[in-house]
């Protein structure tokens, strides 16, 4: 024993030394039951060998779940320098964090982690200095942190906090009720809320919020569903005498939110089919019927501010880069006129209203470009931030004299501001203490040609000095979908991954925000290959300009980014050597058949549909894995309570990976216990799968680690 002991210390002492790729004794992959079932898709046979994996609850599943997982954590605890890994992850994940202020009648409510607190607590104080005292300590909602705060709103009148927890990664939360001056709990509990948290009524007796009907078959976590309603419920009631204010009988399929206008006049309701396209519905607070003030779903459409007869409008209608414009409620068929006009050049990715003006959040280039304008549109400053940057924030109230922001870049955790509405000045409010030095990193963003020609920007970041050689292990990550933008952020995992002459960037692909609604455009329905072709041209780049080569590149995406990845190790196995698709859509066929998955119609199509079905099945994941092909080493992670993206896609794409993988590169499924779809995960799971993951890296990218 003592011998084993010794050969197994140096072996370590001789990795994290940087000597050569040490070899792993891999278990045996688990004889996974291949069923006979088949489906017809428009006259197509399709088999679906592994149907059986989508039920999460049987004891087969449980089965091969912890057999699966076996296998890689053995895999893992090989890795010599893995606790190395981790414990620099917790060196650099413990700096203080602070969120941005919120000011509620006399009180600044902030939101504060010491470092390493699984879940970050709110606190509250009367002015800005010091820390305040403990208000809500989601810490204490379970015991091992998996019980996370998903929303947070404040009545009006300061009096009450509602705060929507959800347990274990779920997307069903449950809204509590807090009142500010005891610091206690009242009786209000709202029960199957997803996707919605509490907007309160202008006079803080009550709020609006969205849910489902509590599911009576089949499992929570992976049922379908259907008929999203909105409620009003008023404080000191049971869920039960809630007022249904909307439900849609015909259209199962949408999403719908309430909010009243700022002066109580007005309530609209805002119904979806996806995640992008709405239709608007208005009625005035003391009727009972809804009118269509925008119809649905080619635009969006979203009221920012209404007061009186006026509402302000947020809008891509007649402006693919967004717009905000002003529309008589009194009168609509007057139209929207423009306050703040379309900017060719500019992306308008946020506006919020405040101390009576519209603060702009725009993208130039990927990067935070804010203005700040009267509430007719007339300019009035841009708020000066530093380059290459993101800037979030910029909430409060009409009547509210101050603005609170964050700031971040690759390379510094997020840095908050307080600004002056009237002055505009900037003021440091926090900067965190970080356990490395900034200015050892350098970011830059160059635009490569994709496969038709289009230019696509992406972000490099490295410790400065490196040599382009090829030879760098390289970490490419992109999102592509859903009109959501990748800016500039701060990552401890990849401040790590750098430290050992990693190089980290991030691809601004088509489908995403960045450049506005014809960007998206661009990567989805028909032109989804698009944003393949992006991430494979992407990769081309690196390693024709010599930051890498493909034996050292890995790539990685979580949700639409794990179809992503999926997708393109599947077309272009030879141009990675380790894949790491995370809680990915592996079954283009099917994802419409869970939980909400049918609102990603609107982005994907559905193959129910002849068309449609004919371009989705070309580059579904689980659907082009062929035989007799050496696939990189890849690391699928997921979640057993994930309702978001249910585990089923990833448990079909590990079971068909394994049964068709043609060389020695390993194929693992990581499957996290208690966890979800990645919001609300807790600090320690967070790093356990960091350390796990660029342990991983570095194990098949043949990296020299040295700590």
């Amino acid at each position: 024993m003592k011998k084993l002991t010794i050969i197994a210390l140096t072996a370590c002492l001789a990795a994290c030394a940087g000597n050569t790729k040490n070899t792993i004794a891999m278990l045996p992959y688990p004889e996974t039951f291949r069923g006979d079932v088949v489906d017809d898709y428009h006259g197509m046979p399709v088999a679906d060998p592994y149907r059986w994996l989508e039920d999460a609850d049987s004891a087969e599943t449980a089965a091969w779940v912890a057999a699966e997982n076996e296998v890689t954590f053995n895999y893992l605890s090989q890795i010599p320098y893995r606790d190395a890994v981790r414990a620099r992850l917790a060196e650099l994940w413990n700096y203080p964090k602070t969120g941005a202020p919120r000011k509620v009648g006399d009180w600044y409510f902030v939101s504060r982690n010491d470092g390493l607190q699984n879940q970050s607590v709110i606190y509250r104080q009367k002015g800005l200095e010091g820390e305040g005292e403990l208000f809500l300590d989601p810490n204490t909602l379970s015991a091992d942190g998996t019980v996370a705060l998903a929303d947070v709103s404040y009545s009006r009148d300061g009096r009450w906090m509602a705060y929507a927890v959800a347990s274990a990664g779920s997307d069903w939360v449950k809204i509590h009720v807090r009142d500010t001056e005891t610091g206690i709990d009242t009786q209000d509990v709202i029960e199957w809320v997803k996707f919605s948290g509490a907007t309160w009524a202008p006079d803080s007796k009550g709020f609006y919020y969205s849910c489902y009907e509590a599911p009576k078959d089949g499992n929570i976590y992976s049922v379908q569903n259907q008929h999203q309603m909105v409620y009003y419920h008023a404080l000191g009631t049971p869920q039960g005498t809630d007022i249904r204010i909307y439900r849609d009988s015909e259209h199962p399929l949408r999403y719908f939110h309430g909010y009243p206008s700022h002066d109580g006049k007005w309530l609209f309701v805002s119904g979806s089919e996806g995640t992008s396209g709405t239709e608007l519905l208005y009625r005035a607070t003391n009727q009972t019927a809804f009118k269509t003030l925008f119809p649905g779903f080619k635009y969006d459409y979203g009221v920012v501010h209404a007061e009186g007869d006026t509402a302000w409008v947020y809008t891509n209608d007649g402006a693919p880069n967004f717009r905000i414009a002003k529309i008589n409620l009194a009168n609509p068929a007057e139209g929207l006129i423009d306050v703040i006009a379309e900017n060719p050049s500019l992306k308008l990715e946020n506006i919020s209203v405040v101390g009576g003006y519209l603060i702009a959040q725009y993208l130039e280039n990927a990067t935070s470009k804010v203005v700040q304008y009267d509430m007719n549109g007339i300019e009035v400053r841009e708020i000066e931030l530093g380059e290459l940057a993101t800037a979030s924030g910029f909430g409060g109230e009409p009547e509210d004299t101050e603005t609170f922001y964050a700031l971040s870049t690759y390379t510094a955790p997020a840095t908050i501001y307080r600004y002056d509405l009237a002055t505009g000045t900037s003021t440091l409010y926090d900067r965190p203490t970080v356990a490395f030095d900034p200015d050892d990193f350098t970011t830059e963003q160059v635009f490569f040609a994709s496969k038709d020609g289009t230019q696509v920007p992406m972000f490099i970041v490295h410790k400065k000095g490196v040599k382009l050689n090829g030879a760098n292990p390289t970490y490419l990550y992109g999102y592509g979908g859903f009109n959501i933008s990748i800016t500039p952020g701060f990552s401890a995992a990849r401040i790590m991954f750098m430290e050992q002459g990693g190089i980290a960037v991030e691809v601004n692909l088509r489908g995403g925000g960045e450049f506005g609604e014809a960007w998206h455009e661009g990567g989805m329905l028909s032109n989804k290959q698009n944003v393949f072709d992006d991430f494979i041209s992407a990769a081309e780049w690196l390693i024709s300009n010599k930051y890498t080569s493909p034996a050292k590149l890995a790539i990685a995406g979580g949700s639409n980014g794990g179809l992503l990845v999926g997708a393109a190790m599947t077309q272009r196995p030879d141009l990675f050597a380790v894949a790491l698709p995370a809680v990915g859509v592996m079954d283009m066929l099917r994802y419409h058949r869970f939980t909400v998955g049918w609102g990603w119609s609107v982005e994907y199509g559905n193959a129910d549909n002849a068309e449609q079905f004919d371009y989705i099945y070309k580059y579904s994941p689980l659907h082009n894995l062929r035989a007799g092909t050496c696939y990189p080493a890849t690391l699928i992670t997921t979640a057993d309570h994930d309702d978001r993206v249910v585990p089923a896609h990833s448990f079909k794409f590990a079971a068909e990976l394994q049964h068709v993988q043609s060389c020695a590169n390993p194929t693992l499924i990581r499957i996290e216990t208690n966890a979800g779809h990645g919001a609300g995960k807790p600090t320690s799971k967070r790093i356990d799968e960091a350390a796990d993951t660029y342990s991983f890296i570095f194990q098949n990218t043949d990296t020299k680690v040295k700590f």
